[in-house]
């Protein structure tokens, strides 16, 4: 599970000071460490500075689908589906949903999400900057490793505690390989997920790079080809990673907030520096005749009552809540589901982590923001709010696969 959310009391300790590995360790045959000595030459020496320059974009297009392919007559959207995963795509985005089992088995662990990141990772030609809470996927560790001795630029930005210094973590193989890492050593926590690929794709969501987030929670990644949502994401990047800026030092600064692609609107947040609650509750008060939402931590007054508003001037909205937290008196659960609407809880036996809205059958709220005081005030988080029907339609699909395994609420007690 997520060892620390933005629903979590953050830590009182000090981060560890990591152990920068100063020389490259000698690895296989002669040949194999010259390339990694020319990838350490490319990225730059061994550290935590690097330059934020990056290379003009250029068109790309996405890799070949799986092999399960299912084309929608009319709506341009093709569906596919992974052993492990849930996919569909349509132009410039690309939307995957985790389907775990709830086996604890790893050696079931195969043919999730997860393969979708490492074909991205070994088409990657020139950048890939990640920005992620927690890291421990071996796959992708692997074709992170195989791009850097490529020569691919790679650079990271991750939370102290749940990143760089969790016991399961990664992402020390990757400094050993002399690829940049910068650690966020606030008590808050640098909680995005987003990965930039050459400029051109940014991958974003509520999934967290590990195995627990890609095999056993339920979880959303939205991958958009626009030149000006990578621009939004480059800059927060270039903040944390260059400027060493987290969290309220963080600047308001985002290149284009509010833009349209292929007529799309597609609107780009990040907190705490902008007022991503004031939007999301924009949003939800325009609802006129639907709310769905999915997540993993809810415990903001403002939203809860504005949906409680929406569903008494006739709009139906129905909720899924992650079980842990959600009948503590923080929770907006025991308000939703006492007065009168739709909530449960959901099924799967480890995490729904889902952080989703969906206004009116065509807005899709999401990112990786929890609907939480620590998300509003102190992590560094980002939020996507997309007016799209086909999108939309992709995510009411995953609603509807969780609000099947899910249950009416167990532990609450109403008035």
């Amino acid at each position: 599970m997520t060892k620390r959310d933005s629903q979590s009391t953050s830590t009182s300790q000090r981060p560890k000071t990591p152990g920068w590995v100063s020389t490259l360790q000698v690895v296989g045959a002669f040949l194999a460490a010259v390339i990694l000595a020319i990838a350490g030459l490319l990225a730059g020496t061994l550290g935590i500075d690097v330059s934020g320059n990056t290379p003009a974009a250029t068109d790309v297009i996405f890799q070949p689908l799986p092999t399960q392919v299912v084309s929608l007559p009319g709506r341009g959207v093709t569906r596919f589906t992974l052993p492990q995963a849930f996919g569909a795509e349509r132009g410039f985005w690309r939307v995957l949903f985790s389907a775990p089992t709830g086996s604890s088995n790893r050696a079931l662990y195969q043919g999730g999400v997860d393969t979708e990141l490492v074909r991205a990772v070994d088409a990657a030609q020139r950048t890939i900057d990640i920005a992620a809470y927690e890291f421990n996927l071996p796959s992708v560790t692997q074709a992170l490793l195989n791009a850097a001795a490529r020569g691919v630029v790679v650079r990271v930005v991750t939370d102290d505690a749940a990143g760089f210094d969790d016991e399961d973590s990664t992402l020390r193989q990757l400094v050993e390989a002399r690829v940049r890492v910068v650690i966020d050593a606030r008590r808050a926590l640098m909680h995005d997920k987003f990965i930039i690929f050459d400029s051109t794709t940014v991958w974003t969501g509520s999934w967290n790079f590990t195995v627990n987030d890609t095999y056993r929670n339920n979880n959303n990644i939205l991958i958009l080809r626009s030149r000006a949502v990578v621009e939004n994401f480059q800059a927060e990047f270039n903040e944390m990673f260059d400027l060493r800026l987290f969290g309220p030092s963080s600047p308001s600064q985002t290149p284009r907030p509010e833009i349209r692609q292929d007529n799309v609107p597609i609107e780009t947040y990040f907190a705490p520096e902008d007022d991503v609650l004031a939007n999301i509750l924009q949003e939800v008060e325009r609802a006129q005749t639907s709310i769905r939402f999915m997540v993993f931590s809810f415990t903001v007054d403002s939203i809860a009552e504005a949906m409680v508003a929406r569903w008494r001037a006739g709009a139906r909205v129905q909720g899924i809540f992650e079980v842990t937290g959600s009948e503590t008196r923080f929770s907006e659960l025991p308000l939703i589901f006492c007065a009168g609407m739709e909530a449960r809880q959901d099924g799967n036996p480890f995490r729904l982590h889902h952080k989703v809205i969906i206004i009116d059958d065509q807005t899709v709220i999401t990112g990786s923001f929890n609907i939480s005081q620590n998300a509003v005030e102190s992590n560094d988080e980002n939020l996507l709010i997309i007016t799209d029907r086909d999108l939309a339609a992709e995510y009411i699909a995953e609603f509807d696969r969780r609000w099947a395994e899910s249950r009416l609420p167990q532990g609450v007690t109403c008035p």
